[in-house]
């Protein structure tokens, strides 16, 4: 293959797997390139992928050395996505009555979605997690996404035992949301003990939900290294957890004037 149809080609497989290692024989096998041609091309990709600003390599020597791709989204492309985030969230006809908003068109669109993601796997990429976790349902899509961009399984805490999970773990909690006690559930073969658990979902009020998921991480002696939420609520402002970071905070919702209060998470970083 010549050098622009093998750094395409390595693009494609790199980009497609985020996070994962490629060792140099690998592509010098694939290629029946020489390590030093391989090394050129590895440049070039490197120099193509941060000229889009999506990401970058990163390479490592010794036995485990190798190749990877690194997601990251830029300040300023961060910047853009909070401002079309509040504008999506303050459209009064998403108001459902009762101080709730229609989310499920934002957080089931794949490409905003990815965006998001990008924005936590950034964030988190040094946490040291094992797992990425989320409470069932709106919140699959965009923790799915931050797994796979970090390279981890991702684990689905439901709201009720299923079958199909085998033995479980369930436990009783407070939702602020919905103002009543709700319960989740985990199979027991669903983390391994003393794992570290990146916890990723779509809408914090309280923090009532979040709390239950490093309540029944722990009955696992796991530990929650980190916490993610697209959207926090500013009230109640005392919540149940104290470390969360959120790319947007959904203020005052006014139904008589037909206004929502959405703004950026300015320290997102």
């Amino acid at each position: 293959m010549k050098r622009t149809e093998r750094v395409g080609a390595m693009i494609e497989i790199l980009t497609q797997s985020p996070n994962k290692v490629y060792s140099l024989q690998y592509f010098c096998d694939l290629f029946g390139a020489a390590k030093s041609s391989i090394s050129e091309d590895i440049r070039a990709c490197n120099a193509a992928l941060e000229f889009t600003g999506g990401g970058r390599l990163e390479t490592g020597t010794g036995a485990k050395g190798g190749v990877r791709f690194v997601p990251h989204i830029s300040d300023e492309k961060l910047a853009q996505l909070q401002e079309e985030f509040c504008r999506k969230l303050s459209d009064p006809g998403r108001m459902l009555g009762g101080s709730f908003l229609y989310t499920s068109d934002i957080f089931f669109d794949p490409e905003f979605i990815k965006k998001i993601a990008a924005v936590f796997a950034r964030k988190f990429k040094d946490c040291g997690a094992d797992y990425v976790a989320t409470v069932e349902t709106k919140g699959i899509p965009l923790a799915a996404n931050v797994a796979q961009l970090m390279n981890l399984p991702l684990v689905i805490i439901r709201r009720e035992a299923k079958v199909s999970e085998g033995s479980t773990v369930s436990i009783n909690y407070f939702s602020g949301s919905y103002d009543r006690i709700q319960r989740m559930s985990m199979s027991k073969r669903a983390i391994r003990p003393d794992s570290n658990v990146l916890v990723i979902d779509d809408f914090m009020r309280g923090g009532g939900s979040i709390s239950g998921i490093t309540e029944i991480i722990g009955e696992f002696n796991g530990h929650v290294v980190g916490v993610g939420v697209a959207i926090a609520s500013t009230e109640p402002v005392k919540k149940k957890i104290e470390n969360y970071t959120s790319v947007v905070f959904l203020g005052d919702i006014d139904e008589e004037n037909k206004k929502i209060t959405v703004t950026p998470n300015f320290d997102i970083f």
